[in-house]
């Protein structure tokens, strides 16, 4: 019964606060293009919400991130996984997100700044395109969250991955950074209304190159075997 009142009271200060938050990161990166500016809001927002939780996020692996854009594929067992990510993660990450918000005004124009990448999932070929037009941003120096599972799990066991993030990656050519999170699914159970005291570990994991000199449907098939295998080794050894 606490633990569903505290997820209560939470929802009941931090949505509030995610307003003024969010019209805060919009008005500045109408004059800040860097993108700056949008991901310190992102990061106060991640740890606001972690802060209002009473939960505690530890790191670790962080000297094993390699130079340059990365794509971070992480496992996802509750919603504190995007505050902690969001709010801790050692480097400013952006998220993939549908094309369609990137057509709202000024708030599209923000999540531009902000350095989020739009995804056309609608027909094959524009998704083709939309595909090597996002992988051509992470080239260009964008490093990016995605969760391979595509939802979050609802038992704590880790769901199969899907195919899309790593045909990204392997469009992109750079270091994918598998990453373990641990706890946040004894913190806020998937499927529940209900918030519990502890700790959340975001374990940074050894980067996998993308391999060269082979089909890129077997890219994509090497970098999902090694990306779950790696997830999957940090979860059970806790």
């Amino acid at each position: 019964m606490f633990a569903t009142l505290r997820a209560f009271l939470f929802m009941a200060v931090f949505f509030p606060l995610t307003f003024p938050i969010a019209l805060s990161a919009i008005i500045c990166s109408l004059f800040d293009h860097s993108g700056r500016s949008y991901a310190a809001h992102a990061r106060f927002w991640g740890r606001l919400g972690i802060w209002l939780a009473g939960v505690r996020v530890q790191v670790s692996g962080a000297e094993l991130l390699p130079n340059g854009p990365i794509v971070v594929m992480s496992n996802h067992a509750s919603n504190f996984d995007i505050l902690a990510l969001q709010g801790f993660f050692p480097r400013p990450l952006s998220w993939i997100a549908k094309k369609e918000l990137f057509d709202i005004p000024i708030f599209g124009h923000s999540m531009r700044h902000g350095g989020y990448i739009p995804l056309d999932r609608g027909d094959g070929r524009q998704a083709l395109k939309s595909m090597e037009a996002a992988a051509g941003q992470i080239r260009g120096g964008k490093s990016v969250i995605i969760f391979p599972e595509g939802t979050r799990t609802r038992d704590g066991r880790l769901l199969p991955f899907k195919r899309g993030g790593f045909l990204l990656a392997a469009r992109a050519g750079v270091p994918v950074v598998p990453v373990t999170i641990n706890g946040s699914f004894q913190i806020n159970p998937g499927g529940a209304l209900r918030l519990y005291g502890g700790t959340i570990d975001i374990a940074i994991q050894p980067p996998i190159a993308v391999p060269e000199g082979i089909k890129r449907s077997a890219v994509e098939e090497h970098l999902l075997t090694e990306v779950q295998s790696s997830i999957a080794r940090g979860l059970a050894s806790q």
